[in-house]
């Protein structure tokens, strides 16, 4: 239909519709929301989609070392983190193993954790440890520096950035209130390298306001700045944000490498239906 319509309509009339369809498009997103959370709180799974033999768990793989490390700990300072977290981590920041890497975690509390990215990342990795409490100044270690402030100051950030450039990890298990984590990412990601990644835990509950606005980001990441079906140039937050990933109760942010400069969707082959031309 949209096809049809732009071979029947002039140029600049097609373009205006679009724009008002899109306009039009805000006032349905409520009823969007709910149809979607309405699917998903009455889920039912289809006999064909179920594993022909059961999982024996839903932990995390024993080839993890995050996995294996925290389950080896019983003693020493102390690692809280719910268990579907651990392939999370694995899946987004393995890559980085053995690199040289800075990272920075929002949220000390005893300190285990710490120690835990040291021995997965290597001795080539830095960790900035960030907490509003004191006491967590014991942590501080060769490998290891601390700030005391709180996240949720943008003028925290600011002296933060002044004295530290080059974070690849940002985990933000801070104080989990959504001011907090809106703040800390918007001082933040724009600090992170290509290539970086930013994880966003403890984002609990149904209708979260922190779950919002990162689907606001997600607008602007499906953003398109022109009507060419073979190539449109991407936005400055598409070019340095690569994908957006949600998890329960994490959000995971990736950043570009390479930063593009459009998408581009080429045709390849001869052979083409008539019933769309582009």
């Amino acid at each position: 239909m949209k096809a049809l319509l732009k071979r029947m309509m002039p140029r600049r009339v097609f373009a205006r519709a679009i724009r008002l369809r899109d306009r039009l498009r805000w006032f349905l997103l409520p009823l969007r929301y709910a149809r979607g959370y309405a699917f998903a709180r009455n889920w039912k799974e289809c006999a064909a989609a179920k594993p022909s033999e059961s999982p024996s768990s839903n932990t995390p793989s024993p080839e993890n070392p995050l996995w294996n490390y925290f389950t080896g700990l019983t003693e020493g300072h102390g690692i809280w983190k719910w268990e579907h977290y651990f392939d999370i981590y694995h899946r987004h920041l393995s890559r980085f193993v053995g690199s040289p890497v800075n990272l920075l975690e929002i949220g000390i509390y005893s300190g285990g954790s710490l120690n835990m990215w040291s021995s997965y990342f290597g001795d080539r990795c830095h960790i900035y440890g960030v907490d509003i409490e004191e006491a967590c100044m014991a942590y501080e270690s060769e490998n290891v520096t601390v700030f005391i402030g709180d996240q949720g100051d943008p003028g925290f950030w600011t002296r933060f950035n002044s004295e530290v450039q080059g974070i690849d990890i940002l985990i933000d298990d801070g104080g989990h209130m959504p001011n907090q984590q809106m703040v800390t990412l918007e001082k933040m990601l724009p600090q992170l390298r290509p290539g970086g990644v930013y994880l966003c835990e403890d984002v609990h509950g149904i209708h979260h306001e922190f779950v919002a606005y990162a689907n606001g980001l997600i607008a602007e990441l499906n953003k398109t700045s022109s009507r060419d079906v073979l190539g449109r140039e991407t936005t400055p937050f598409q070019s340095s944000c690569h994908s957006i990933h949600f998890y329960p109760y994490v959000v995971v942010i990736e950043k570009h490498l390479h930063a593009p400069s459009s998408f581009d969707a080429p045709k390849h082959g001869t052979q083409w239906q008539p019933f769309f031309t582009a």
